[in-house]
């Protein structure tokens, strides 16, 4: 990959914001360059709920615009990637009538404090607008509103101190960490003017450019003409690095579990939960690639290098599931997974951690002095409207550059969700009549990669071997990212790659597998394959507790 010396745009921070930009970018013809210190998707974007949605409760702030550019954000996306983004179904428990009307209205008019206990009059007229603003490119039904006994029987494990329920239709991303690999790949394969490096360390700016030193050890100095920083919570770090303090960022964390929980997993029968734990925060539980997945927490803090999931909130997750599911039980045993992140909002002094606002913006750091290029920094923003910022921040990149714009992003399709069958089965049974593979096998596989699926089932023919822990993923399919997806490390493939690490199907024997199959496709030697061993095992138990 060769970088240009004085590309247009360089951008630090290789998040889902940093990728959609870059993406964006490159099908205008922009020479743009892409660097992230971590892996693609590898900080906050690898620790949201796994939802894509419209923002209900952004309904209560009165941030109606961002409601109105969310849903519509949700719905291109189940168009564009519906490989990875699919409809879910989402219950709201009820356990009143009529209260939270008036601490609601208190909050629309400003109020610092969140407010408790929302009853079904409140659901109802929320539900109500959510679909009003929802109708721009409307690909699911509208709501509806369930009596006590019909929620009962929909989800009996549900508490019977319930008075209603709603439902209603919200979206969720299988793979968040594949959707920002996609969105890089797309950038990259419009050509050598975009060029997209993980894993590369920023080494500051002199004398007008800026360093990055790549996993190889090798050094480049880049002279842009304009700087993006799209470094989430890390956006303040980096514009020091750049000789620009700022404080644009005053992030909160959120943390979530998976659950083996089957019982759960049946009963929710495809449905998310979103409820209100006994302190009046939101929580949610819904079925992720076979397991359950509850959270999150929202506590301020300020250090993404060392967040992490802990026993506290753990044992608020499983308190909060004890007092929804009475009937079930929920215990420290069933967690296969923790993560935790930090959302990288902006600077809010005051404010409770859950009216920050989730819009964004993009503050600028003009050129000065030695400094002959600007700094546009893209702070706050939420995964689901990550197009329609990136498309923002690439409309002035392009009018600061005298270009014009050659494509709209709107209904541009996402890596493997380019010429997705309507008829799945029927393309599974045409691959599998050209590989030979199971039809079932290439169902899985395009529901994991959409059409990119395709040579990976070329190489499994009607054999693929099976990874230890993991019968549904295979050698050759592991060998393939290997091959072609930019990894560097080992947890590059257990935590991104793949789902293997969040539902828990990562063993020691299935590490053994992949680091020897990295030796192969990589030319790891047996020192960097030990070192390997060393840093995926240490990361999967002090990050996410997944036990070996």
């Amino acid at each position: 990959m060769t970088l240009p010396d004085t590309p247009d745009v360089l951008i630090l921070g290789a998040g889902v914001n940093g990728a959609g930009l870059f993406r964006d970018l490159a099908a205008q013809g922009v020479s743009v360059v892409l660097a992230d210190k971590g892996d693609f998707g590898s900080g906050s974007s690898a620790a949201p709920s796994r939802l894509i949605h419209g923002g209900l409760k952004y309904l209560e702030t009165g941030e109606l615009r961002l409601v109105a550019q969310s849903t519509y954000e949700r719905n291109l996306l189940l168009r564009n990637a519906p490989h990875l983004v699919h409809p879910l179904a989402t219950v709201i428990p009820i356990q009143s009538w009529a209260k939270g009307v008036w601490a609601a209205l208190r909050t629309l008019m400003g109020t610092t404090t969140a407010p408790r206990a929302r009853g079904a009059a409140l659901i109802w007229a929320g539900l109500m607008m959510y679909d009003f603003y929802g109708r721009r490119a409307r690909v699911m039904p509208r709501h509806n509103m369930w009596s006590a006994q019909r929620a009962l029987r929909e989800i009996p494990p549900l508490t019977p101190r319930i008075k209603a329920a709603g439902q209603y239709y919200d979206a969720h991303v299988t793979y968040p960490e594949r959707l920002v690999l996609e969105l890089v790949q797309d950038g990259q394969r419009e050509g050598a003017h975009a060029a997209a490096l993980n894993h590369t360390q920023l080494l500051g700016a002199k004398d007008g450019r800026i360093g990055l030193r790549k996993p190889d050890g090798t050094e480049h100095w880049l002279t842009p003409r304009i700087v993006i920083n799209a470094a989430g919570p890390w956006i303040d770090q980096v514009n020091d690095s750049l000789g620009e303090p700022s404080k644009f960022i005053g992030g909160t964390k959120g943390s979530h579990i998976l659950l083996d929980h089957p019982e759960l997993y049946r009963a929710l029968n495809g449905r998310m939960v979103y409820f209100e734990a006994d302190d009046g925060r939101i929580c949610l539980a819904f079925p992720h690639l076979g397991r359950v997945l509850a959270g999150s927490t929202d506590i301020r803090a300020d250090n993404p290098d060392t967040v992490a999931c802990d026993a506290t909130e753990i044992t608020y997750f499983l308190d909060s599931l004890r007092a929804l599911f009475p009937a079930l039980t929920f215990e420290a045993g069933q967690i296969v997974h923790v993560y935790s992140g930090i959302r990288p909002l902006p600077a809010s002094d005051g404010t409770a951690a859950g009216l920050i606002s989730r819009d964004h913006s993009t503050p600028e750091l003009p050129a000065q002095g030695a400094r002959p290029w600007p700094i546009l920094s893209m702070v706050g923003g939420k995964w689901t409207t990550f197009r329609g910022f990136a498309a923002e921040v690439a409309d002035t990149v392009l009018e600061r550059l005298s270009k014009t714009r050659q494509i709209s992003t709107d209904t541009l399709p996402i890596g493997g969700g380019r010429d997705y069958p309507d008829n799945p089965q029927l393309w599974a049974n045409e691959i599998a009549r050209d590989t030979g593979c199971s039809p079932d096998r290439a169902r899985l596989l395009l529901r994991r990669y959409g059409t990119h699926a395709r040579p990976i089932l070329a190489a499994e023919g009607p054999d693929p071997t099976p990874l230890a822990g993991a019968p549904d993923h295979s050698h050759q399919e592991i060998a393939h990212i290997m091959a072609h997806e930019q990894v560097v490390h080992l947890d590059d493939v257990v935590l991104r790659r793949t789902g293997l690490a969040i539902t828990g199907q990562i063993t020691e024997a299935g590490l053994q597998e992949l680091a020897t199959l990295a030796c192969a496709k990589l030319g790891w030697n047996n020192k960097r394959r030990d070192a390997e061993l060393a840093r995926a095992r240490e990361i999967l138990a002090a990050r996410h507790r997944n036990r070996l």
